[in-house]
């Protein structure tokens, strides 16, 4: 029933050893501390999160609501805005998202000019658009879960970013977290 809670909460437990990055390394040397944050997250944390979601939108259960022809078009752009967002994060910090390590440059420009946690924020939209396209009480659960987990997740990056980047405390200052500040041209 409520089995898919198991590997999404271990996995996202797991996926926060990112924000533990400067204590792995002051305990156990910088090396070592990035093995063990990669291995973490990305070898485990991540894929059994995954596992989680996989779990519970197979759980079989009545729809909340029916889904029309364009519910399901919309969820599918949802899902590839998020994508989308994702990769052009990936490629702005590159290795820095796999593998954080104390001294990582600070990247403030491309998206990351617009919002401090754009692969949070990619996230955040898959997982409205697995609701949109199951909407199931087992999905709404994961998802709820989900954001709580990404919120946390962030806040805690966040101490753990101010310890290895110069000027994240400056940067935090200027960016939006997860959604872009829209500013209007005026005359």
């Amino acid at each position: 029933m409520y089995y898919f809670l198991i590997p999404l909460i271990l996995g996202f437990a797991s996926n926060l050893a990112s924000a533990f990055t400067t204590a792995y390394s002051n305990k156990w040397g910088m090396k070592t501390g990035t093995v063990i944050t990669f291995l973490l997250r990305n070898i485990f944390g991540i894929p059994v999160w995954a596992v989680g979601f996989v779990m519970a939108v197979n759980q079989s259960e009545e729809l909340l609501f029916r889904l029309s022809g364009a519910g399901r078009i919309i969820g599918w752009i949802i899902i590839a805005a998020g994508a989308v967002i994702i990769i052009i994060a990936l490629f702005s910090i590159r290795t820095k998202a796999a593998a954080p390590a104390i001294g990582n440059e600070l990247v403030c420009t491309g998206i990351y000019s617009l919002i401090r946690h754009p692969i949070h924020s990619g996230t955040m939209l898959e997982f409205i658009a697995i609701f949109i396209l199951r909407p199931s009480v087992y999905v709404g659960i994961a998802c709820i879960t989900g954001f709580l987990w990404i919120y946390l997740q962030s806040r805690f990056e966040e101490r753990d970013l101010f310890l290895r980047i110069p000027g994240y405390r400056d940067y935090m200052k200027q960016v939006p977290r997860f959604i872009p500040i829209i500013k209007f041209m005026s005359r």
